[in-house]
């Protein structure tokens, strides 16, 4: 699961009605959790929420995330009713689905649809670490195996945002299987000849990281992420060895091959942009096979 001992800056939550009427943001000043500078919050916001003082990158919600990455108006999002699931019993899990869902105006941890990304036609998914921490259960893996396989049927590029803390606790041995069910869908979007580009936030741990966020063709991230299969905090309570300090960052994570690019958020949007502006292919109508490997020429 996600390593608690990094602070995180607070998320947004709902408006207290008095405040809602009079016009009044319900948070005004956010501390940064690195230099603790108090920061107001319009300002955050136009700043991408990344503190001007150290640059620390505050979670986004996949809302924001979509804002961020989208052209304006150039998302429209797919399947997006699906139906809480319980496959184990496990007990209270309804109770605590419907907690998040109310706290975070989600349906789950992973929504997808299509999308425009500086004008090219592009299947976008994004995690939400708000949601149950990120972790992917059996809709969170159904919802990033369709993305993929979209983008292999449409031969579009799919470029997907990747935050968890592994794989679902209460669907067991089922969310282990979404790490494979993943990546056989990664293996056909590539197959089909498409670009995949994989943008890791903070923290990207566990089964995701082993599976669907570690395929990409393009792995980037942004600076400080927490990369890793599992957190420092467990490693040294379960092997009783201490972690270096910055063995989980995206910094080291960079240097030893792991990830492609180190980028600011305030330039991610275009450097994705150019990556798939530079690499997507020309679109290939659907019923036209994909001749991998062989040339035309006679």
């Amino acid at each position: 699961m996600h390593d608690a001992s990094r602070p995180r800056g607070k998320q947004h939550e709902g408006k207290p009605a008095q405040q809602q009427a009079a016009g009044i943001p319900a948070v005004l000043w956010e501390k940064c959790p690195k230099c603790r500078a108090m920061l107001y919050v319009k300002e955050l916001e136009r700043n991408f929420r990344v503190c001007h003082n150290c640059q620390y990158h505050f979670q986004l919600t996949s809302p924001e995330r979509i804002a961020l990455l989208a052209d304006p108006g150039g998302f429209a999002e797919l399947d997006v009713e699906f139906p809480a699931v319980n496959p184990l019993q496990f007990p209270e899990y309804e109770e605590k689905l419907a907690i998040d869902r109310k706290k975070t105006n989600l349906r789950e941890a992973f929504m997808y649809g299509d999308a425009t990304i500086t004008g090219v036609p592009t299947v976008l998914g994004v995690a939400d670490f708000a949601f149950r921490g990120g972790t992917m259960g059996t809709i969170v893996g159904e919802k990033v195996t369709r993305a993929l396989e979209r983008g292999a049927e449409l031969r579009r590029p799919v470029v997907l945002a990747a935050t968890s803390g592994g794989a679902r606790l209460q669907e067991g041995i089922l969310a282990l299987m979404q790490m494979a069910k993943t990546s056989a869908a990664s293996a056909r979007l590539r197959a089909a000849g498409q670009l995949y580009i994989v943008i890791m936030t903070d923290p990207t741990y566990a089964g995701v990281l082993a599976s669907f966020a570690s395929l990409g063709d393009i792995i980037i991230t942004e600076p400080g992420t927490r990369i890793g299969f599992a957190s420092p905090r467990m490693i040294e309570q379960n092997l009783k060895v201490k972690m270096p300090a910055g063995t989980h960052s995206a910094e080291f994570q960079l240097s030893h091959g792991m990830v492609d690019m180190v980028v600011h958020r305030r330039e991610l949007r275009s450097v994705v942009g150019r990556l798939l502006s530079y690499l997507a292919p020309a679109a290939i109508p659907a019923d036209q096979p994909v001749l991998v490997g062989l040339s035309s020429e006679k």
